[in-house]
This record gives C-alpha cells, sequence and structure tokens, in this order.
C-alpha cells in the first residue's frame, strides 16, 4: 500500500497535487527519485520555480523542519535549484519542433521560451 505525499512533514495537498501531476503517486515515489529528480519532473509539467518550495522539498525529504535550511547549506540548495530551472528552460525550450511548439503556445499549453 502507497503512502500519501502529504503524510511526509512539511508537504500538504497542493504540494502532493503537483507531484501526483508530475507522476509521483506516493511518498515512497518521492523518496526514491529524490529531492532533485521530483523537483525537475515538476518543474517539467508548468510548475513555477520557488526556490522555497524546492528547499521545504530537500527538508522534508531529510525529515527535518523547512525553516532548518541556513547559511552554506542554504547557499549549496541555491545553486542546485538554480542548476534545476536552467536545465528544465533549457530542455523546455528545444525538445519540441517550433512548429508544435507554437501551436501549443497560441493555445495556451506551452511556455514561450525566454527571451522571444
Amino acid at each position: 500500500m502507497s503512502t500519501p505525499v502529504s503524510s511526509i512533514r512539511n508537504l500538504g495537498p497542493a504540494f502532493e497535487a503537483q507531484c501526483a501531476r508530475a507522476g509521483i503517486h506516493s511518498a515512497e515515489d518521492l523518496r526514491a527519485l529524490g529531492a532533485d529528480a521530483a523537483y525537475a519532473r515538476m518543474l517539467a509539467t508548468g510548475v513555477r520555480p520557488h526556490f522555497i518550495g524546492y528547499y521545504v522539498l530537500v527538508m522534508a525529504l531529510q525529515g527535518r523542519p523547512w525553516n532548518d535550511c541556513k547559511g552554506e547549506e542554504k547557499i549549496a540548495l541555491r545553486a542546485r535549484f538554480d542548476a534545476l530551472k536552467a536545465q528544465t528552460a533549457a530542455l523546455a525550450d528545444d525538445s519540441l519542433p517550433r512548429d508544435l511548439a507554437t501551436f501549443l503556445e497560441a493555445h495556451g499549453l506551452h511556455r514561450k521560451p525566454r527571451g522571444t
């Protein structure tokens, strides 16, 4: 039997819904993926990147309070977050044929690449 994502400390129903959209349907799935892979999946499904959301996830998977991240650890997590965000943006911008991306954009289903 699977355990809900929201059973993990600091992760509520809204986060659970974002995970479900990314194909992460249980706390076990989330733990197996780890914070970086799970967050990358969530970004790929259109979740807006938010540093606090990312480090809350990292802290949650470590069983720590959400606001326990400070100092050098927080700086290192920021670098990981920025790398995930950049990687996801690059994939989103380059992974679709231009005509399909244009169609999706016209119907509000795909973000325009940055700078266009």
